[in-house]
């Protein structure tokens, strides 16, 4: 029985428990919010060794960071060292999107690796075994494709992306319309060729009760790609991407009435006077799904400060109603995140949604600001460092003043307002003031 099926059969189940105690909130919240598929609880059958962690409606804005090989770097040792930085930067989840080496054991030694909840894309992988067997990957054949969707349910991936959404019909749409930069997802951008070369339809839609079968065996979730989201301000918003919306809408219903639980992916760059009705867009055509959004991006032009660009974006949507960001890296466009940058894209994110769970009002976000702001009337340094978001950045910058006797910092020292108006408080002599 998966969570959904426990779910609406009125059952609380142990994962249900666990959830609503990470979250604060009840069990029965949980369960309702699965039942109605605003909320999915993400952890494979087979992958005990983690937490159940619960996305969607009334729970904390969730953050995932990427990781993973390319042909060009092939260090799995560093991937592992991500691992670390990932949790110890506060993310919630991890996807291992490795596209060279031998990916099998690559995701094998992250899932023993990791305390994190794991996501992949398995059309990577599919890709990868034709080119090692120096095959066009558009000889790739459903089975290909499904085989391997079955290997990373076995391995324990506790959620997967998989391209539904990318049909004859949403890419002609691209087509039809025209585009400034096309396709810039990978797992959209394979099928997209394979469906031209093949004349065929996407088997993962025309399929979808075989990809329906494989998730519930293992409760995995699908992770509703948005192989055509726009990857410029240009193509935000367009025919294609509405197109694949509408179908992601109509097969997250599929899921949800065979007992699999879905969440919806969602862009990429758009311009921030768009990024509420984009929200509020999936969320009317999904039936409430789970949000995750990669940003989004509210301008094209920030290469090496993308993780900035994407903190905005992010903020925005989670404020809107998204549930879970996907971490944008100062990388992001031109190479490999390296540690540093996987460790900046996280805090990025992280900040983005805690700003939207304030706007959220989700309990407790806005007591750790206020808490913040106490520690800074008293001057308890330690309490300021440890309240923040990134405490290790924290104590490296903070620099106390000689001038004030420490009570304030180098920026303002002897003329810190805090201080000064603490100081003068109740004295009704009037002094000189400089």
């Amino acid at each position: 029985m998966t969570q959904l099926e426990a779910a609406k059969k009125g059952k609380v189940t142990e994962e249900m428990m666990i959830c609503a105690q990470r979250e604060g909130v009840s069990p029965e919240f949980i369960r309702r919010g699965l039942e109605d598929g605003t909320i999915v609880i993400c952890r494979n059958k087979r992958h005990t060794a983690v937490l159940p962690l619960a996305i969607g409606k009334g729970l904390r804005t969730k953050v995932n960071a990427n990781i993973g090989t390319s042909k060009d770097h092939l260090d799995l040792d560093l991937e592992l060292r991500k691992v670390e930085v990932s949790k110890e930067a506060g993310a919630d989840t991890i996807m291992d999107l490795s596209t060279g080496g031998d990916l099998s054991a690559i995701r094998k030694a992250i899932v023993k690796a990791s305390p994190l909840t794991l996501g992949t894309v398995p059309i990577y992988q599919a890709a990868a075994k034709m080119t090692e067997a120096r095959k066009p990957i558009v000889e790739m054949t459903a089975d290909d494709l499904f085989d391997t969707i079955e290997e990373n349910g076995r391995d324990g991936v506790d959620f997967i992306t998989v391209h539904c959404g990318v049909t004859r019909r949403s890419v002609g749409s691209i087509e039809a319309q025209g585009r400034l930069l096309g396709i810039v997802s990978r797992g959209g951008s394979i099928l997209a060729r394979w469906m031209d070369y093949n004349e065929r339809e996407n088997p993962l839609y025309e399929d979808y009760d075989r990809l329906l079968a494989i998730a519930k065996r293992y409760d995995m979730v699908l992770s509703l790609g948005d192989g055509l989201r726009p990857g410029c301000l240009a193509d935000a918003t367009d025919r294609g991407q509405i197109q694949e919306l509408i179908l992601l809408g109509e097969l997250t219903k599929r899921a949800q009435e065979k007992g699999v639980q879905v969440m919806i992916e969602g862009p990429g760059h758009v311009p921030i006077k768009d990024i509420q009705s984009n929200i509020l867009l999936q969320k009317s055509l999904c039936n409430g799904a789970p949000f995750y959004v990669l940003g989004p991006l509210p301008t094209d032009i920030a290469a090496g400060y993308d993780h900035i660009t994407s903190a905005i974006g992010g903020a925005i949507a989670g404020a809107a109603g998204a549930d879970f960001l996907c971490y944008v890296t100062p990388s992001e466009h031109l190479r490999l995140p390296t540690l540093e940058d996987v460790r900046e894209g996280i805090i990025a994110s992280k900040i983005a949604a805690h700003i939207a769970d304030i706007a959220k009002e989700y309990p407790g976000a806005i007591e750790k600001d206020n808490r913040m702001s106490k520690y800074r009337k008293e001057f308890d340094w330690q309490g300021q460092i440890d309240a923040s978001i990134d405490p290790k950045r924290s104590q490296e910058l903070l620099e106390k003043s000689t001038s004030a006797m420490e009570e304030g910092c180098t920026m303002c020292g002897e003329f810190c307002a805090i201080k000064l108006g603490r100081d003068g408080k109740g004295h009704h002599r009037k002094e000189k003031v400089l």
